[in-house]
C-alpha cells in the first residue's frame, strides 16, 4: 500500500516543528481532506502517535537551488518596485491562498541573480484609478473597508441584479454588488493595500517612461481580475490597466497576460479602445476562474474591436504547447507594434499551483521569459498570481533570467528597441 509523506517548509525561518504545531495540522488534514476514509479514532490515534519534541525530519533529498548569477552584462539590468505596505493585508481565513509570504518567497529566489536594483514607491493621485475604475467603486470599497472592524472581513454573500440606479445601501449587501465572487474579502487593509500597490505600479512604470527598459511592480493584492466597475480573485484596482493608461499618453500599449486565470480586468476596461491591445494565454473558461470570460470570441468592440485577444487553453498544459501560444500572442503584439508592453506576470502556471492544472517549470518560465524579451519593447512586469510558495521564488528567477537575456540578445531580432518620447 502506498505510505503517506508529510512535507514540511520553514519558509527559511529556522524555527522546529513542535509537536503541537504538528498535532494540529495532522488532525486539520485528516479530518477537512480525509473525513471519509479516516473515522474519528483513527485521527485521534494518528494525532497521539507525535511525540519528538522537536520533530524529526528527514533529510532533504535535494538540496536547495542554485541562485541564478546574472552575467555582469545583465547585472542590475531590472528595476524592481516593492508593495511595502503588502503585509497590512493579511486575511488569516482558512484557504485564503493570497497571502504575505508569496512576496517573501518571490524575494528570496530573484535578488541572489543581481538582476535587479531597488526602487522606493512614490504615491500617486487617485485619479490614475479613477481613470480606468467606476467612481461608485472605488468610493464603495473606501468606504465599505473603513467600516469593517479591525481583525475582520466582510465576504460578498447576495448579490443582487445590478440596478445602476439603486444599489443596495447597506455595505455588507452591497459587496456582491460590487464583486464577482464569493472569496475576495473587503477588511479595514484592503484599501490601502491596493492603494500601494497602484503607487508602486506607477512608480515602476515612470521608471520605464524615464529610459529604463524593465522594471517589475512586485505587489499584492493582485489585480487582474478587476473590472472597470467590480473587484474580485482577490483583486481591487487593476494595477496592470492603471499602468497601461499611464502609459497610453505616450503611444500604444500592449498588455500580455501570462496569468493562469483569465485577465479579465485589462479586458473589460479597454475592450472598446484601440490604442491598448489586450492579449490573454489562460485556461478555458469552462473549467477556470473567472468562468465567464476569456472566450475566443471575445475580441473587442466598437472602437476596440479586435484588439483584444484570448487565448484559451485546455487542462493539461507542459512547456512547449503553452509557447506555442505565446509565440502567437507574441506575433499579434508584434503586428500591433507597440510603444510599451506591460507584462500580467502569473507564476500559477506552474507545476503543482493550487489555483492551476497546468505543469510549467523552471526551464519554461526562463524560455517564456526570453521570447517576451526579444520584443525589445521597453516592458513592465506586474506581478499577478501564483500560489505554491516554494516554487515561486525559483521560476520567478527563471523567468526575469530569461526576460533580460532576450531583451540582451541579437541573435534573434524581435520587434524594433523603441524609446517613447515623453509629451509635457
Amino acid at each position: 500500500m502506498d505510505v503517506p509523506h508529510l512535507v514540511f517548509d520553514d519558509l527559511g525561518s529556522g524555527v522546529p516543528l513542535g509537536p503541537s504545531n504538528l498535532r494540529k495540522i495532522v488532525r486539520a488534514i485528516l479530518e477537512r481532506k480525509y473525513e471519509k476514509l479516516c473515522p474519528p479514532d483513527y485521527v485521534d490515534r494518528v494525532v497521539k502517535s507525535i511525540r519528538d519534541d522537536p520533530i524529526q525530519l528527514r533529510p532533504p533529498k535535494y538540496g536547495p537551488p542554485k541562485p541564478i548569477a546574472a552575467p555582469k552584462s545583465q547585472a542590475r539590468a531590472v528595476a524592481l518596485v516593492v508593495n511595502d505596505r503588502h503585509e497590512i493585508h493579511h486575511v488569516r481565513e482558512r484557504g485564503y491562498v493570497e497571502s504575505p509570504v508569496r512576496i517573501k518567497s518571490i524575494l528570496a529566489g530573484i535578488e541572489p541573480t543581481g538582476l535587479f536594483f531597488r526602487v522606493q514607491p512614490k504615491p500617486f493621485a487617485e485619479a490614475h484609478i479613477r481613470a480606468v475604475h467606476d467612481r461608485a467603486l472605488l468610493d464603495y470599497l473606501k468606504r465599505a473597508c473603513a467600516s469593517v472592524p479591525p481583525g475582520q472581513s466582510l465576504y460578498p454573500y447576495v448579490f443582487p441584479i445590478r440596478n445602476q440606479t439603486k444599489p443596495p445601501e447597506d455595505r455588507a449587501y452591497a459587496a456582491g454588488y460590487y464583486c464577482i465572487d464569493t472569496f475576495t474579502p473587503l477588511n479595514r487593509n484592503a484599501w490601502h493595500a491596493a492603494r500601494r500597490a497602484v503607487d508602486v505600479t506607477l512608480t515602476a512604470a515612470e521608471m520605464v517612461l524615464e529610459g529604463q527598459p524593465l522594471a517589475y511592480s512586485l505587489v499584492r493584492p493582485p489585480g487582474h481580475h478587476a473590472e472597470h466597475r467590480v473587484f474580485g480573485g482577490f483583486c481591487y484596482f487593476c494595477n496592470a490597466a492603471v499602468a497601461a493608461h499611464y502609459f497610453s499618453r505616450h503611444g500604444k500599449v500592449a498588455i500580455l497576460d501570462v496569468d493562469y486565470h483569465h485577465g479579465n480586468g485589462q479586458q473589460d476596461i479597454f475592450y472598446s479602445r484601440s490604442d491598448v491591445l489586450t492579449v490573454s494565454i489562460h485556461g478555458h473558461p469552462r473549467f477556470a476562474y473567472p468562468f465567464f470570460t476569456g472566450f475566443a470570441e471575445e475580441k473587442g468592440k466598437d472602437a476596440g474591436e479586435g484588439f483584444n485577444l484570448n487565448l484559451p487553453l485546455g487542462e493539461k498544459v507542459h512547456g512547449e504547447a503553452y509557447r506555442r501560444a505565446l509565440r502567437k500572442a507574441l506575433r499579434a503584439i508584434r503586428e500591433y507594434d507597440p510603444v510599451f508592453l506591460v507584462v500580467s506576470l502569473g507564476l500559477d502556471t506552474g507545476k503543482a499551483d493550487p489555483t492551476g492544472t497546468w505543469s510549467l517549470v523552471a526551464k519554461d518560465f526562463e524560455a517564456n521569459g526570453r521570447l517576451i524579451g526579444e520584443m525589445r519593447l521597453p516592458t513592465l512586469v506586474v506581478q499577478e498570481g501564483g500560489y505554491r510558495t516554494g516554487q515561486l521564488g525559483t521560476n520567478a528567477a527563471a523567468f526575469f533570467s530569461g526576460l533580460v537575456a532576450g531583451s540582451q540578445s541579437t541573435s534573434k531580432p524581435g520587434s524594433a528597441n523603441k524609446r517613447p518620447r515623453r509629451r509635457s
